[in-house]
């Protein structure tokens, strides 16, 4: 009855309509002013006064000039992207009812522009309707996939997450590919894939302009439905909604908003999570602003605001330049995995009993342990030995044994001094992603976590591309040292804002994707800001090579392992019951925190020691673990040495693949793990997507 009193409809009718009222008011001010600001900004020495008499009919043709050929293509591409992803945003967190939900994270933009990737390394240049096409299709199979491996979003935020970042990284990779492999095609667009507002003249954002606008009506069209749709399934059902045909439609009208974005301006990163985080976040103080038919525009609108004050900011800071050099994704990626993981940190954990799918792995016999770590190290074995007879010049076992004994010639001689460093670089590399990875799946309780995604390596390869461009003398040491510091600062960081009152094993995900997020984006700020038009070297590093490898590089990693394994080995009951769950080790008296600290902290270590041997080199973390859990089953004693060996082993196959498959060119080693890992981690999720 109580209930009924509070919540009488007449009296609140003025108070919505003041609210949505106010809002839309001062959302379209913040837009005329941005772009009142934003239209002063650019490399010229055209001021505001050149621009008024321009405007007010004046005889000034250069003002007019950079009037409409640059900053008004600029301004209105803005407008267009900001709009269509804020929409766009609203529509995925609607239909996956999750707030996580954005075109970035469900890999959307990143299908959409590996499409556009693929037809410029093609050869085929299209206009901006066909290409708008081609980029809707990329982005439908990438949302199709990531959807249906999380079961719809519904089946948990850190499952949608993992699923999103997983076929990011994996369609990322191939882009990076095509771009190494073609990179004369595809000049310029490792800074336009993130997110560039540079426009030549007015036809993308005429073109696609239309095809937003007509997408937004049909969403609001779907308001009243998306509305009951956010009572439930069922609810929803029972009010004459078809829940299957309204995901669909609102689903298609997302792809085909973040496609449009992408034709414009490239995959810009979180102003789909943003925009509607802010609309929600109003929606708390400003009744009637929850309506998917005031969400939807006024999420347009949020999504223009951020994406025209990040380019001023960007300008402001770095000068007119930097809009040319510097893709104001990154601004916005920096805002938006700021507001990831302050979303992350409000994320509440399942519970202390929560189980996640395949942490628990089958008794296996000690007979069988010995049975599958000899032939994983006979099987490692034989990959470095072919490590070191394939590539651009195929060498020979009795080659090999020469050359151990100073018996070659000059020629085979260097090839094998060149080839070996490589090979060990390999081994020692997979192995401490794998040992890295099996310790932070046991802490978090996660089968489906790993080093990348505690932003871990992403901190190394900002450390390590920092230093490599600043300091490009810089020694070996100076490197581990830098990678060891962009990995340590990136791990505190997730631990420190992950920490409420106790460590949740979701949140430290969802906190580590969102780390992810921000150094990859300084990594890429490092990269265009020292080099716009020479990121061959860059991506090769990023996708981890171990071209180029000396002896002495591999020296941090080889100690990191001396001094981890033993110590992983005396934690082995340790992480066996943190495993488990949450009370069971503070039952039986380990001290949680000292052993979770000490445990992440030994996988941190591995895995920037490994990014300065071989660069970031994606999936091996994940992989490893799991097969070996599979393999000897879940107790680390076991899973520890046969991680560690298939790590190996998968980094040293696809170094030798990437070297051989089209010699004398060559396939990062981190690419080909990503390529060969994304299909086994897909298979983990939709396996255990019922559950």
């Amino acid at each position: 009855m109580t209930g009924t009193l509070r919540a009488p409809a007449a009296p609140m009718t003025p108070l919505r309509g003041l609210g949505v009222a106010a809002a839309f008011t001062l959302a379209a001010a913040a837009v005329a002013l941005l772009s009142a600001v934003h239209l002063t900004q650019g490399t010229s020495a055209v001021g505001v006064t050149d621009l008024l008499r321009s405007v007010l009919g004046g005889d000034d043709p250069d003002a007019l000039s950079v009037l409409v050929a640059s900053r008004l293509p600029r301004l209105l591409g803005g407008v267009t992207v900001g709009a269509a992803l804020g929409t766009a945003g609203t529509l995925l967190q609607s239909v996956a009812r999750n707030p996580l939900a954005s075109p970035d994270t469900l890999a959307v933009s990143q299908g959409a522009y590996l499409a556009v990737v693929a037809a410029s390394a093609s050869g085929v240049t299209l206009p901006a309707l066909p290409s708008g096409g081609l980029s809707f299709l990329g982005g439908l199979a990438a949302a199709a996939l990531v959807l249906a491996v999380s079961a719809g979003g519904r089946a948990g935020t850190t499952r949608l997450i993992l699923a999103g970042s997983a076929a990011t990284l994996a369609l990322g990779s191939l882009a990076t590919l095509l771009m190494i492999l073609f990179e004369e095609q595809t000049t310029g667009l490792f800074s336009w894939g993130n997110g560039s507002l540079a426009q030549s003249d007015l036809v993308a954002v005429t073109q696609m302009g239309p095809v937003v606008l007509l997408a937004l009506g049909a969403a609001m069209s779907l308001g009243p439905r998306l509305d009951i749709l956010g009572l439930g399934d069922d609810t929803a059902s029972v009010l004459g909604v078809n829940v299957r045909d309204l995901r669909l439609l609102a689903t298609l009208l997302a792809v085909l908003l973040s496609a449009a974005a992408v034709t414009v301006a490239g995959p810009i990163g979180f102003v789909g999570l943003c925009a509607p985080v802010i609309v929600r976040l109003l929606g708390r103080s400003m009744p009637g602003l929850n309506r998917h038919r005031v969400m939807l525009p006024l999420s347009a609108l949020a999504g223009v605001i951020i994406m025209l004050a990040a380019d001023i900011l960007l300008r402001a800071v770095l000068g007119g330049q930097a809009g040319v050099e510097v893709p104001p994704g990154v601004v916005t990626t920096v805002i938006g995995a700021s507001v990831l993981m302050w979303l992350a940190r409000r994320h509440r954990d399942a519970g202390p009993a929560r189980q996640p799918p395949g942490v628990r792995a089958a008794h296996r016999s000690r007979t069988r342990f010995w049975v599958v770590l000899l032939a994983c190290a006979a099987l490692t074995a034989g990959a470095g030995l072919g490590g070191l007879l394939l590539g651009d010049t195929m060498v020979l076992g009795g080659d090999v044994a020469n050359w151990l004994r100073g018996r070659t010639g000059t020629a085979l001689t260097y090839v094998l001094d060149q080839r070996y460093p490589r090979v060990l670089a390999a081994l020692l590399a997979g192995a401490a992603l794998a040992v890295a990875g099996t310790t932070v799946q046991a802490v978090c309780r996660n089968p489906l976590a790993e080093p990348g995604v505690l932003g871990v390596t992403a901190g190394a390869g900002a450390g390590a591309i920092g230093l490599l461009t600043f300091v490009p003398l810089a020694g070996i040491g100076m490197l581990s040292l830098a990678a060891g510091a962009g990995a340590f600062i990136a791990f505190a960081l997730v631990h420190l804002l992950a920490w409420k009152g106790g460590l949740s094993s979701d949140r430290l995900v969802l906190m580590g994707v969102g780390t992810q997020a921000l150094f990859t984006a300084i990594t890429v700020l490092i990269i265009v800001r020292s080099d716009p038009w020479n990121t061959a070297k860059a991506l090769t590093w990023l996708s981890g090579s171990t071209y180029g490898r000396v002896p002495l590089q591999l020296l941090p990693v080889a100690v990191a392992l001396l001094l981890f394994l033993p110590a992983a080995f005396l934690l082995r009951r340790d992480l066996d019951l943190l495993s488990l769950d949450e009370q069971t080790p503070r039952i039986l008296g380990v001290p949680l925190e000292p052993v979770r600290l000490a445990a992440l902290g030994g996988a941190v270590l591995l895995a920037s020691t490994a990014v300065g041997a071989v660069g970031v080199v994606g999936f091996v973390g994940l992989v490893a673990p799991h097969a070996a859990r599979a393999l000897v089953g879940g107790v680390h004693a076991r899973v520890l040495p046969v991680a560690a060996l298939l790590g190996a082993l998968l980094v040293t196959v696809a170094d030798a693949l990437g070297r051989t498959v089209i010699a004398p060119a060559q396939i990062p080693a981190g690419l080909v793990t990503a390529l060969i890992g994304t299909p086994y981690f897909v298979w983990l999720l939709w396996r255990s997507r019922a559950a």
